[in-house]
Formats: structure tokens, sequence, C-alpha cells
């Protein structure tokens, strides 16, 4: 890293994470590292230690840290109107539904937004619309079901979590919300015998991320959107990390091969570039279907998340970075591939959001090696990793990751026999 340390916090991680561990839940495990400060892609720990983030706080800093945008933006705004309740009209959440509705393209007219803080409460909000869409259909109830993916993740309340299809993270909190139906990813002949007369929508996220950022197999998005325009059943789109640029695209579904009509819309992370935001967008039908008191949101779409939001749009379109974040991530996934390790036993992803499958169950290992030496990175699982980093990430700090990356691996015996 060629960053430089800094002095270090008083007491340094140590004291830090001794008195996390004293006053928090134990829900997150200890951390590594206090960070305690951040500019553009890198950030310093409480020892004064510099890393390159490639994670960004899991791909929702998207134009790194401290960016003088965000900042101005979010200085002016708490200094002139901070909250409203939903009570109220404000100028930056209408300038933003505005704005986010233009860039969804010709699907969206007449689409409608809701806000709220995050992404598990834009999947809330999409369920709670496809079971009243549902009903104005059926008023018997009968048409309930939501049809799931095995492996997705869509966040962890408790209609999130029953909607993810990851059984390690539901069997603690079980019973949960019924009338869910886990479809294996990319097996198109279930997904049509579990859509029909019952189903009030399909959930999906164009490419699972929490499980190591995994496509789907050719035409299996345009048969889940097939499956559910002859059952009658909405589509909801989670597009809470694959949003805001992170594939090369606004979203994610705006590319050619990922190309399909979502009803509902689901962001967050990366939209408001650390300020708690999320959305979900309803087309068609879907617009309104949510009646008033039908659902809300007290903090959600508070005037200063979406002032930086708007930045967030600006700068990406200003600085023209979705054309950055395909070369620069098709430079970083050409290099990783190129060097040909032993160890790396798939590359996926698209733009800069990626997944490495390893060999050998060492992903741990090799965050941990590669933290070590100044990188943040994040394992998925016992053999996956994900690199989720600022959409301002350089050529430069790709390949110097890159230049890292096969010593991380033989560090963390990645090579070795599976």
């Amino acid at each position: 890293m060629s960053a430089p340390s800094e002095q270090p916090v008083s007491g340094g991680n140590a004291d830090l994470l001794g008195r996390w561990d004293a006053v928090m839940m134990e829900n997150y495990g200890r951390p590594p590292l206090a960070l305690v400060r951040g500019e553009g892609c890198v950030v310093w720990d409480a020892d004064g230690r510099a890393y390159l983030d490639l994670l960004g706080g899991i791909a929702v800093s998207v134009l790194g840290h401290a960016h003088p945008a965000v900042v101005a933006a979010v200085s002016e705004q708490v200094g002139r109107l901070a909250h409203t309740s939903n009570l109220y009209a404000h100028g930056p959440g209408l300038a933003l539904a505005e704005r986010l509705v233009g860039l969804l393209g010709e699907p969206a007219v007449g689409a409608r937004v809701f806000f709220c803080n995050s992404g598990a409460e834009a999947n809330e909000a999409a369920l709670k619309l496809a079971r009243r869409h549902a009903r104005a259909l059926d008023p018997s109830g009968a048409r309930h079901e939501i049809v799931a993916f095995t492996g997705a993740f869509h966040g962890r309340t408790m209609g999130a979590l029953s909607v993810t299809g990851q059984p390690g993270k539901q069997e603690p909190f079980t019973p949960l919300v019924p009338g869910v139906r886990h479809v294996p990813w990319g097996d198109e002949a279930q997904l049509r015998a579990a859509v029909g007369p019952a189903t009030a929508a399909v959930i999906v996220e164009p490419t699972l991320g929490e499980a190591g950022v995994i496509g789907p197999p050719a035409g299996f998005l345009a048969a889940i959107r097939a499956a559910c325009d002859d059952a009658g059943a909405l589509l909801i789109l989670d597009e809470v990390q694959s949003g805001i640029g992170r594939t090369g695209e606004w979203f994610a579904f705006q590319n050619a091969d990922l190309a399909v009509r979502p009803d509902v819309l689901t962001l967050a992370k990366g939209l408001g570039a650390g300020l708690p935001i999320g959305a979900a967008i309803g087309f068609g039908d879907a617009a309104t279907a949510l009646r008033p008191g039908d659902h809300g949101s007290t903090f959600g779409g508070n005037p200063v998340s979406c002032a930086a939001a708007l930045a967030v749009l600006d700068t990406l379109e200003g600085d023209d970075l979705l054309a950055s974040v395909r070369a620069v991530g098709a430079r970083l996934a050409g290099r990783i591939a190129g060097s040909e390790h032993p160890g790396i036993a798939e590359l996926s992803g698209r733009g800069l959001w990626r997944g490495i499958r390893l060999h050998r169950p060492v992903a741990p290992q090799v965050v941990a090696a590669a933290r070590e030496a100044g990188f943040l990175v994040n394992a998925t699982g016992p053999d996956r990793m994900r690199l989720a980093p600022p959409l301002i990430l350089t050529a430069e700090q790709a390949d110097a990751f890159c230049d890292a990356l096969p010593g991380l691996l033989d560090e963390a015996g990645a090579a070795g026999a599976a």
C-alpha cells in the first residue's frame, strides 16, 4: 500500500475493540479492526494503518469515503432541514424520486417510489405491496405465496429473512412468515412448477450477491418473467446490491444479458453512499397497489439521505463513472483471470462486483492475509470471496491488489489439494 500511515488513535485497535466487546451485542462477533477515517478508496484503522478498501462497506460506499460532493450535500441539507417525518413532502425526496424514475427508462413510465432506510426494509415493502396487489385480484387471500430462490439473500427482518434462501440464517428464528416457496437457483422446471394461481410474486436478485456474486444461467431471468406473466404474479427484482452503477449500468437489469422487466425494483446500499436509504419502486399496476395507511417509515427518505443520494447520482453521471466501472472492472477481472493461479476455481460477476471461488475452503484465511497486506476484501463462504470496491477505484489501485493476490493465495494455502 502506498497510502501513508497516520498517528494512531489513543488506545488503538486493541482498546477500541475491547470497549466494543463490553457494550455491543455479539451478533457480529468481534471486528478485526476499528476504522477511524477514510479518503477515497483508502481507510485508516485506530493504529494508523492504511488499507485499500475493496469491499466499500459491502457495496455501499460507491463514491469512496469523504467524497466532497456528498460531504457538501449532506452538510448543506442538515443545516437547512434534517427531518420532516412522512407527514410532509420535501424537495430532496421529490427530486430523488423523479431522478430514479428517469434513470429507469421506458419501463418506468408511471412508476412510483417508496423510500425507507435499508435494503431489508425495501424488500419488506415490496412483499407487502405484492400481497396487497394480489388481494385486489383475489379478495379471498388465496393468492398469497411468494416464490424465492436458494442461495438468495434479501435481508434479516422476518419477512425478508423468510424469502432469503440460506437455511443457516433462518433456522434460529423459525417459524418464519408462511407462504414462501424456495426454488433451486437456475432450475427452470422447478420454477415453472412453483409459480401458479396462488403466487403473489417472485422475488429474485439478478445475480446472487451475498452467495458470492453468482449470475443466473442464460435465459433464467426471462423464464422467471414469463412464469410471472403466465400466472399473473409480480416480479420483484432485488437490486439492493447490484444497483446504482455496481455492474457498469445504473441497474443490473439494464445489462443486455440480464434484461428483464420488473414490476417492483428494490434499491439501497450504494444509493446513499453511506447514508441510510432504501427504495421500492413499483411499475404499472404495482405502482398504485399500496393505499394510504398501508405502509410507512418515519425516517424513510429523510431530506439528508435524499440529498446524499442526489449527490451520488450527479457524481456518477457527471464524472462518467459508469464507463470507468466497466473499464476498471474489466481490467480487474482480466488480471485476476490472467494470473492463472491454481487456487482460483472460478471468477464471476461484472463491473466492480466480482466473486472469486477457490478450490479450497480457505477464503477466510485469504481475507486475513489480505488485511495484513493492506487490502480489505470479504469472504461470503468457506471457498468464496467478494470484491465490491468504491466505483471510483482506479486502474492503479486495482493493479496493486492484483499484484498482491497470488502471494495472498499462496500464504493461505489456496493452491493445495482440495
